[in-house]
C-alpha cells in the first residue's frame, strides 16, 4: 500500500513571531527555515527591538570552530594551556546592559561541518568550554532549505535535535503589515497588494538571477524613494531585482498610479471622485492616504478628525470592499490611529457598510 507523503508544517511570520516568544521564555533555541529573501532576518531583529534587547548577528557560514570555542594560549599563572573567549559572544557586561540579548545564529546550515559541531555544546548546554551565556541570552538560528539549492550541509541529527524547529511560507497579509510599518514605497506595497502572487516567484529550477522576494522588493522600494533614475534607468534596476516580467508590469502600474489624486488633497477635501478604475493603481493610493493620516495625526493636526473623516468617505465612495478593509486595517491597526465616532460624520455609515469585514479581517490575522 501507498504511503501518503504530507507537505512541511509552515507558519507565518506572525506564526513564527508567537513560537519565538515562547522558545524565549523557556530558552529554547529555535531553527527557522525558509527559502532566500523572505524575511527570516528582519523577523528576528523585529522581535528584539519589541523585547528592547540586544541582537548578535552571528553568521556562522563565515566562522571558524575558534570562533565559538576561542583559541588556546598557554597560561603562565597555571602552567596549563587555556582558551580565549570568543570576542563574538557576548559577556556578562554586555548582558547587564539589556533585558534580553538575542544569540542570532544565522546560515548555520550553510557552516561548514566542524562549525556546527563546535556550536553543540553552545546550543544545547549554553556553554562551550569554559565560556557560559549569560542567562539573559536567548539564540534563534536560521538557514535555507536543502531544496532551495543554496550552500548548505546536511545539519547533523544530534544538533538538528537541539532545537525547535519552524518553517516559514510567505503570506501577503503579515507582509504588508510589516511594509507598512518599515515605510515601504505606495507603489510597491499597491503593486503587490493587486498582484499578491509577485510578493515571491523564488523557484529553485528556474536560471533567473532576479526574482522576487519579500527582501528584493525592499531594495525595489529603496529605487523608488531616490527619485533620481530615469524610467529607462529605473526599469533596468527592478528587472535586475525582481524580473524582468515583473519590472515591466510594475512599471506600467506605476505609470498609471502617478495620475492619482495627491492624498492631501483627498484628506482636506479638494477631491471627493476618483477617476481611474484601475485596482492596482488603488491600491497604491489607499496606502498613501494611510501614511499621509498616520503623518497628520502624528503633526497633531488641529483639523486631524475632519482629515479622517474624509478619509472614511473617500474610501467609502470609490474603494471596494477589499480596498476599505485593508485601508481600515493599515490606518486602525498597524498604524493605531485613533478614529472618535462621536467627531466624524461618516463613521455610522462607515461602521455599518465594512465593520464586519474589517473585524473579520483582524481576527483572521491574529490567528
Amino acid at each position: 500500500m501507498a504511503t501518503a507523503v504530507s507537505e512541511s508544517r509552515t507558519v507565518t511570520s506572525t506564526g513564527a513571531r508567537k513560537g519565538i516568544l515562547k522558545c524565549f521564555k523557556n530558552q529554547r533555541p529555535m531553527f527557522l527555515w525558509g527559502p532566500p529573501g523572505i524575511g527570516k532576518s528582519e523577523l528576528v531583529e523585529s522581535i528584539t527591538k519589541e523585547l528592547g534587547g540586544h541582537c548578535i548577528d552571528l553568521r556562522l557560514s563565515q566562522c571558524e570552530p575558534t570562533d565559538l570555542r576561542g583559541i588556546p594560549f598557554f597560561n603562565r599563572e597555571n602552567g596549563k594551556m587555556d582558551w580565549a573567549p570568543p570576542i563574538d559572544l557576548p559577556d556578562e557586561e554586555l548582558a547587564s546592559k539589556y533585558p534580553v540579548v538575542v544569540l542570532f545564529l544565522d546560515e548555520m546550515n550553510s557552516a561548514a561541518p566542524a562549525v556546527q559541531a563546535a556550536a553543540y555544546q553552545l546550543v544545547l548546554n549554553r556553554r562551550v568550554g569554559k565560556y557560559v551565556l549569560p542567562d539573559n541570552v536567548v539564540m534563534v538560528a536560521a538557514g535555507n532549505r536543502e531544496s532551495d539549492k543554496g550552500v548548505t550541509y546536511r545539519m547533523p541529527m544530534p544538533l538538528s535535535n537541539r532545537f525547535v524547529h519552524l518553517e516559514l511560507r510567505v503570506d501577503h497579509t503579515a507582509w504588508e503589515t510589516w511594509a507598512t510599518e518599515n515605510a515601504i514605497h505606495p507603489d510597491v506595497i499597491g503593486y503587490v497588494g493587486f498582484a499578491k502572487q509577485d510578493l515571491f516567484d523564488f523557484d529553485a529550477r528556474s536560471a533567473s538571477r532576479a526574482f522576487a522576494t519579500p527582501r528584493s522588493w525592499s531594495f525595489v522600494s529603496q529605487f523608488l524613494a531616490e527619485d533620481d533614475a530615469t524610467d529607462a534607468e529605473l526599469t533596468d534596476l527592478i528587472a535586475g531585482t525582481v524580473g524582468e516580467g515583473i519590472a515591466i508590469k510594475f512599471m506600467a502600474h506605476r505609470k498609471i498610479a502617478g495620475k492619482m489624486p495627491k492624498p492631501d488633497d483627498i484628506l482636506s477635501g479638494k477631491v471627493t471622485t476618483l477617476d481611474t478604475k484601475e485596482v492596482s493603481a488603488q491600491y497604491s493610493l489607499a496606502v498613501s492616504l494611510c501614511y499621509t493620516l498616520q503623518e497628520e495625526y502624528k503633526n497633531k493636526a488641529k483639523d486631524f478628525d475632519a482629515k479622517a473623516d474624509n478619509f472614511l468617505k473617500f474610501m467609502m465612495d470609490n474603494f471596494n470592499t477589499e480596498l476599505v478593509v485593508m485601508g481600515s486595517r493599515v490606518a486602525l491597526t498597524t498604524f493605531n490611529i485613533p478614529l472618535i465616532p462621536k467627531n466624524l460624520k461618516n463613521f455610522d455609515e462607515y461602521h455599518k457598510r465594512f465593520g464586519k469585514y474589517i473585524l473579520a479581517a483582524s481576527a483572521k490575522e491574529t490567528r
